[in-house]
């Protein structure tokens, strides 16, 4: 039984926990708060995880950390830097091996299905934030200082998973609002991550020898457009199809001058107004790692 540390507790963060309490590892989790689901394996800890050396305090002893952290998505300029610094900072000093939950955003737009081995061509505020998360991240492993791998994400789905789809969709969709307006291409292919298929990647990457120095992307749940998921939720909901409204550009901004959360969204909407499909074959080659059936993925996002 090994300690391995985890440090957030949102949708992935928690389930990552969980996952390895019940395989029997030793858990430390890490919140602002010391918050964390009631499990004999887990210990929460309430932490700044800016404070390099409190965490490498909170590390020291452990096999694996697991950045699961997120920020308010307003403020990755500012928050992520001291953050990403203080993470790796304690791998560093403990052994510990690093592995980080990343997304999508370093690709930029890409023509076609995202590979692993694209170039980190972003053209977004956010998606420079990450790209310098990894770049430092890769740059300490190739020095030989820790080992590292980052494990990216699309857009999530399931219990508690906070995505733009989840935060305006799902709860407009539960409320029998009809149609509910959605800025996307509505029939562009979609990636969906579903958080706990996050987990299971994350901790597959941490027990593979060939996963040291690479990225990996999560097994999609699926690859369906916000149409046909909308479709699907609303049978797996049981309820009268709700209908999509393709939000405007226009439209969209008069929404974000009054929320700064939304305010975040119109940078990366290439990601929702054109395909965007993640390759996913070399994580379920190599990791063993497979997608989460659809429909029981959306059951437990609607609960």
């Amino acid at each position: 039984m090994a300690l391995h540390v985890v440090v957030g507790a949102g949708a992935t963060g928690t389930a990552t926990a969980l996952q390895l309490a019940e395989a029997g590892e030793q858990v430390r989790l890490i919140t602002r708060r010391g918050s964390g689901p009631d499990h004999p394996g887990i210990e929460t800890y309430a932490a700044d995880a800016t404070d390099a050396d409190r965490l490498t305090t909170l590390t020291r002893g452990a096999a694996v950390l697991f950045n699961c952290a997120m920020p308010a998505y307003d403020r990755w300029p500012a928050d992520w830097p001291p953050l990403a610094a203080a993470l790796l900072a304690a791998a560093e000093r403990t052994g510990a091996d690093y592995v980080m939950l990343g997304n999508a955003y370093g690709y930029g737009p890409v023509d076609g299905p995202v590979t692993e081995d694209l170039p980190l061509a972003t053209t977004t505020i956010k998606g420079r934030v990450r790209v310098r998360m990894w770049t430092d991240a890769l740059a300490a492993h190739d020095a030989g200082r820790v080992r590292v791998t980052e494990v990216r994400a699309s857009d999530f789905l399931g219990a508690g998973a906070a995505s733009l789809y989840t935060l305006t969709v799902v709860p407009q969709l539960l409320a029998g609002v009809s149609p509910i307006a959605y800025p996307a291409d509505l029939d562009a292919p979609h990636s969906w991550t579903y958080a706990a298929d996050a987990a299971r990647t994350l901790i597959a990457a941490s027990r593979s020898d060939e996963a040291w120095g690479h990225a990996w992307h999560v097994p999609s749940t699926s690859d369906a457009s916000a149409r046909e998921l909308t479709e699907r939720l609303s049978k797996v909901a049981a309820r009268d199809e709700a209908l999509l409204h393709s939000m405007s550009v226009d439209e969209l901004a008069e929404l974000a001058a009054h929320d700064s959360i939304l305010a975040e969204v119109p940078e990366m909407s290439y990601l929702f107004r054109r395909p965007f499909v993640l390759s996913t074959a070399r994580t379920e080659r190599v990791l063993g790692v497979t997608p989460t059936d659809l429909d029981a993925v959306l059951a437990e996002t609607l609960s």
